[in-house]
């Protein structure tokens, strides 16, 4: 996940592969539920990782369920059920911004407090205290459940409390409003099971129920946990008198048909060719409303195949082709086709779909605005929204605020296909880390699909010579900024080392050149942020080996052989892909990447250097004497300067950096300081604003 405050996007032109969805957070959720409230243990395949679930699980074990985590397979967990019995009588629980965590529990929770005795509150971020609950609260009320609003009435934080023994009033049909949030009913259709041993249940729905199939899902999963609900239309539900929900034993949690959409989408704009981008986890199969997003997306003109848990999406009409849609049943989705309107050739409507205003923000102002900040025409009233095509010419950089809602950074992430048009503008996607909630890959899926222009690919150099501190800022500015790394001295320092491995003389330049035309060479976790930065040769880690004094000896003799270089030059070509990339070296900006638009030259002396490798050795446990580094240094730079083929030297625009009394820190921020200046995100949005 990209934990930094924003994330530029280039222009993206075209896309294929293969993408595996996360679990759905609608089936997760609710599925952690019943499993915490079943009888027996209960194995959860394909859970998934995410913010909303993780507030569930922290949940089910602050309620004393059995909670446990394969330590093989991580999406694996198994859950050790109450048995419809509070094991804990007392808690106060976080839930952050889930209602698919809020509004269950909260039913549960009263309902079982009423009954066995308990007192819990629970209460979320800010943005779930502004998201209304009180239809809910009404229903549980009028059952008899005493809640206490915490804040603002009819919006959490609340406390649910009662004491052992007390009743419920079940004689007659319990209502709640549905036209606001289909989460109400789930609530209460998940809760009543624990209370439905006297006689059957009914709970019947005031007003035209929303998002009708994610209770279809609710209703699957309950038979699943052996809760057969009798439906009449959508306004009546039965709950069979001594309903109980046991353990399946082992239950698979699909993948998400909401995060389907953005690939989907991502098909029908820039899949061109005999490529298409291809989906897995979610199919034809699916038990989710959502996947209904295939039909939307084939009226606009895509071409799709699914099957069991697989969907294939090609571009098929050009333009997409706009259309007029009741987006009810599919809210979530529907948010994908605004962003699909982009790049139609008439006007597309979006109907049905009040149920945006109370989500993680109100989505359809959002939508509306940062659209218009894309350069679109939008209309958009209570219940909809309406997007106009935008022509080439039209469209502006734009920095898109995602209002810390997740599917607002997904869906509008699609907008830097706009080359696809004939246009050319980057697009910055602020706080990028909200996917966390339910796709915290994201980001790092669609990149691993998408190609761009190699020069729309922006590129930061840092060169400089030996012990200059060069790998260090570029990792750190990598971080900052999202971006990939190449450490290019890696790569002649893995083929110092292969060639050790090997026996390959180091002045065995043919030698040389074939074993570096065929290095298996991959950057582990770190080359991205929050990684340690492992490296690997042929499957090993050889991070430590790499450091080396004599492994550093090799690299630079290797590193001054022609054939060398060139054969290491295509590999290093390779890792400029989007968002972007950072590579340190020592003629990144003279030879390999001539063009970037920010080259930065270290200039610390030797004498600098070699107190730093100094300290670093001692702190190590590694005798070294300072004059001897220090000489050591010197002969380095001065053959490194003097070699025929890429001499160290600065790129003559580059920027000069004297690091020799600065920090790391301090160092990062005198860089992105020019990179701000200098990127092609800043240069945009001076020319397109």
């Amino acid at each position: 996940m990209y934990d930094i405050p924003a994330l530029d996007l280039p222009p993206l032109r075209e896309a294929s592969g293969r993408v595996r969805l996360p679990g759905s957070k609608s089936i997760s959720n609710r599925v952690l539920l019943l499993a915490g409230l079943a009888r027996g243990r209960t194995e959860l395949n394909d859970l998934l990782d995410s913010d909303d679930t993780r507030v569930m699980l922290d949940a089910l074990r602050a309620l004393g369920c059995g909670v446990a985590q394969d330590a093989q397979e991580p999406h694996r967990w198994r859950i050790e059920g109450l048995d419809g019995r509070l094991a804990v009588h007392e808690a106060e629980i976080f839930l952050g911004n889930a209602g698919t965590a809020m509004r269950p529990l909260a039913a549960t929770l009263a309902v079982l407090s009423t009954t066995q005795g308990g007192r819990f509150t629970l209460r979320g971020v800010p943005r779930m205290h502004e998201r209304p609950i009180g239809d809910l609260v009404d229903a549980l009320r009028l059952l008899g459940c005493a809640i206490d609003d915490q804040g603002r009435p009819g919006y959490p934080p609340l406390c649910v409390h009662g004491r052992a023994g007390g009743t419920l009033a079940l004689d007659g049909p319990i209502r709640v409003r549905g036209d606001v949030s289909s989460q109400f009913l789930t609530a209460l259709l998940l809760a009543l099971p624990l209370v439905s041993t006297g006689h059957d249940l009914v709970v019947e729905v005031e007003g035209t129920l929303v998002s009708k199939p994610y209770v279809e899902i609710t209703l699957a999963l309950l038979a699943r946990f052996g809760v057969d609900v009798r439906r009449e239309g959508w306004e009546r539900f039965t709950i069979p008198q001594g309903s109980a929900c046991r353990s399946p034993g082992v239950l698979h949690v699909e993948g998400d048909a909401s995060s389907a959409s953005y690939f989907v989408a991502l098909g029908a704009i820039a899949a061109a060719g005999d490529a298409p981008v291809r989906i897995e986890g979610v199919g034809s199969d699916s038990i989710q409303g959502d996947i209904a997003f295939l039909d939307a997306a084939r009226a606009m003109g895509a071409r799709v195949a699914s099957g069991p848990g697989w969907i294939e999406v090609r571009r098929g009409r050009w333009p997409l082709a706009g259309l007029a849609i009741d987006a009810n049943p599919i809210p979530d989705a529907a948010m994908t086709l605004a962003v699909m309107a982009l790049y139609a050739d008439g006007p597309t409507r979006i109907e049905g779909i009040a149920s945006w205003r109370v989500k993680e923000t109100d989505r359809i102002a959002a939508m509306a605005a940062e659209l218009r900040r894309l350069g679109a025409t939008v209309q958009a009233g209570a219940d909809f929204i309406e997007v106009q095509p935008l022509p080439a010419a039209l469209w502006r950089a734009a920095e898109v605020r995602t209002y810390d809602d997740h599917r607002i950074a997904m869906c509008l992430a699609l907008a830097a296909f706009n080359p696809t048009l004939g246009a050319a503008v980057p697009v910055r996607i602020l706080d990028p880390r909200c996917v966390g909630k339910t796709f915290p890959d994201y980001f790092e899926a669609l990149f691993g699909l998408a190609q761009a222009d190699a020069d729309a690919v922006p590129v930061i150099t840092i060169d400089g010579p030996t012990a200059s501190g060069k790998g260090t800022l570029a990792s750190a500015v990598a971080a900052a900024l999202g971006y990939a790394l190449l450490d290019s001295g890696a790569l002649y320092r893995a083929t110092g080392l292969a060639a050790q491995w090997e026996g390959i003389a180091l002045d065995d330049e043919p030698g040389l050149a074939t074993l570096a035309a065929r290095l298996d060479l991959r950057f582990g976790p770190g080359t991205v942020p929050g990684g340690e930065g492992r490296v690997l040769l042929r499957g090993r880690d050889v991070t430590d080996e790499l450091r080396r004094e004599a492994v550093g000896l090799a690299a630079s003799r290797v590193s001054a052989l022609p054939s060398v270089r060139a054969a290491l030059h295509g590999l290093q070509l390779a890792f400029r892909r989007a968002p972007g990339l950072v590579a340190d070296g020592r003629d990144m900006g003279t030879v390999v990447f001539p063009r970037a638009p920010l080259k930065v030259f270290l200039t610390a002396s030797a004498a600098q250097r070699a107190g730093r490798r100094h300290k670093q050795l001692i702190s190590k446990g590694i005798p070294a004497s300072i004059d001897g580094l220090r000489a050591d240094l010197e002969a380095r730079d001065a053959r490194d300067m003097q070699r025929s083929v890429a001499p160290l030297r600065p790129a003559g625009d580059a920027l000069l950096l004297d690091n020799s009394q600065l920090s790391i820190e301090e160092s990062v921020l005198r860089v992105l300081a020019w990179w701000r200046e200098r990127s092609p995100f800043e240069a945009a949005l001076r020319r397109t604003g």
